[in-house]
């Protein structure tokens, strides 16, 4: 279901209201925030979309300042709609609001793009407060999701696995082979031995082949 635009005021006001687009596959979820909405000056509901494609459309069509995204919706969920709309409009602010705070939730949609993530249990005072703040840019979180995404801060990344060829090619330098020798005794490329390298410090955050060695007798990857 989609609505046309409204039509502004015909008043002259000192800002124009903040456009808003509201994104949910219920009827009834997008009817109770439009009412909240709706009732203050500050805001202009513009349209509502039933899905995520829907509201990628009409975020663009209708010149929308702030989108409230709803995440698990049919034919395109919220963090698809969410990471296309920063490729085709970077300048939109979207707030997600939803029922769902696990990380499989949380995680995908801030990292797409999202400003905010607010619970569906948010007092309407915090919903509106949070909306103007995400037009501004600013990060507003449930608190529930601030300590995910806390927790996810304070526990470091596991480093990712180096492949078998970059194991091998880290044995060999261990060794003191050049790149040329590594490149023979592989039977593979010179050039393809620098690219392993460059794979090998970035994933040990190593700046050099020595601290690249160094580094991986630390993790116990190599072994004397």
């Amino acid at each position: 279901m989609t609505t046309q635009p409204t039509s502004p005021g015909s008043g002259v006001t000192a800002a124009r209201p903040i456009r808003l687009l509201i994104v949910d596959d219920h009827p009834i979820v997008r009817d109770g925030l439009r009412a909240v909405f709706e009732g203050d000056p500050g805001f202009e509901v513009v349209g509502e979309a039933g899905d995520g494609a829907e509201a990628v459309d009409l975020a663009i069509a209708l010149d929308v300042d702030v989108l409230l995204m709803d995440l698990r919706m049919p034919r395109m969920g919220g963090v698809e709609a969410i990471r296309l709309l920063m490729k085709r409009s970077p300048d939109v602010r979207i707030l997600v609001l939803t029922t769902f705070d696990s990380d499989a939730d949380v995680l995908p949609a801030v990292e797409a793009g999202a400003t905010g993530y607010l619970l569906k249990d948010a007092p309407r005072e915090e919903l509106v407060r949070a909306a103007r703040a995400a037009y501004d840019g600013q990060s507003v979180l449930a608190p529930s999701v601030a300590r995910r995404l806390l927790g996810r801060v304070r526990a470091p990344a596991p480093a990712e696995a180096l492949t078998d060829r970059e194991l091998r090619v880290l044995a060999l330098i261990a060794t003191g082979a050049t790149n040329r020798e590594a490149a023979k005794q592989l039977f593979i490329s010179e050039a393809t031995v620098k690219t392993h390298l460059l794979h090998i410090y970035a994933k040990l955050g190593a700046r050099d082949r020595a601290a690249a060695v160094a580094e991986a007798y630390k993790r116990g990857l190599l072994h004397s």
